[in-house]
């Protein structure tokens, strides 16, 4: 089963939720967890493993070719990002703004702008136990998070069985990184928290889900701060709350120190296995 942790909002606990969840299914059944929250992974500031693989991550973009160039201006006219600008004899490329879709470089009736690699970040797998870890990281100064995104899930479809659970740490939001990292899951759960921003935010991030058409679920953290405007909004749409984390000090002081909350708070391994069960009721389902 493929389970992306999103959330509409950064900060509300979805890497906690990532890594506890994880380890804590790893005694049951294999599991790899996937951080492709790239633009700021830290999943693995939590999990200790073994490095077993470490490689460069490529996007493609266009070299222009000046000597066999035209100057038709096809390939400005074609670009739907502008990354390819003519300007008069010159022919500028931008290489973030790239999208690689290979329209340029095919439409050139010169051949001119052939596709080079450029590197846009770095993947790394671990294991632990029973537990694989995956983790990509876009390199600075690169913007498109998407590319890397795509490459890391492809990684995971070639190099980890079906009847794996997969749990991808997704980047928060409802933008193109989170579409990305979601469209192929089976199941969403979506972290959010018991305060106005958090509850505006899960609206945008329920809207994001049923357009979709992903089943999802609900993980109120830091329960107890604000109101339960979350959860009368969850009951109102029908919306499974499969777990209430508890605002606690003792897991900030868990968190802080870079432990899992699980192996030293009963209270959320309670919660674990509440959304444990609720998976297990899903695939039987299914």
């Amino acid at each position: 089963m493929k389970i992306a942790i999103a959330s509409g909002k950064g900060g509300t606990g979805k890497t906690t939720l990532a890594t506890n969840l994880a380890t804590y299914l790893s005694e049951f059944s294999k599991v790899v967890l996937c951080d492709i929250d790239v633009e700021e992974p830290n999943s693995g500031l939590f999990i200790e493993g073994n490095l077993e693989y470490r490689e460069a991550v490529y996007k493609m973009i266009p070299n222009w070719n000046e000597d066999e160039c035209s100057f038709c201006g096809n390939c400005h006219k074609v670009c739907n990002f502008h990354a390819v600008i003519r300007i008069g004899t010159d022919i500028m490329i931008f290489p973030e703004l790239c999208h690689s879709c290979y329209a340029c470089s095919e439409l050139c009736p010169t051949e001119s702008l052939p596709m080079v690699k450029k590197r846009i970040g770095e993947l790394v797998h671990y294991k632990s136990n029973g537990l694989d870890f995956v983790e990509s990281r876009l390199d600075i100064g690169e913007e498109q998070a998407v590319p890397l995104i795509s490459q890391t899930i492809n990684f995971i479809k070639n190099n980890f069985d079906d009847n794996m659970i997969q749990l991808f740490d997704s980047p928060p939001g409802t933008s193109c990184p989170v579409i990305e990292a979601t469209k192929d899951v089976d199941f969403v759960i979506l972290v959010t928290e018991p305060t106005p921003f958090g509850l505006n935010d899960l609206r945008l991030a329920v809207e994001t889900m049923k357009m979709l058409h992903k089943n999802y679920g609900v993980v109120l953290n830091r329960y107890g701060i604000g109101n339960d405007d979350v959860i009368r909004y969850c009951e109102a749409e029908n919306i499974p709350l499969i777990a209430l984390i508890n605002n606690s000090r003792d897991i900030a002081l868990a968190y802080s120190a870079g432990k899992l909350i699980f192996q030293e708070l009963p209270e959320f391994k309670k919660q674990l296995m509440n959304i444990r069960s609720y998976i297990i009721e899903i695939l039987m389902d299914n």
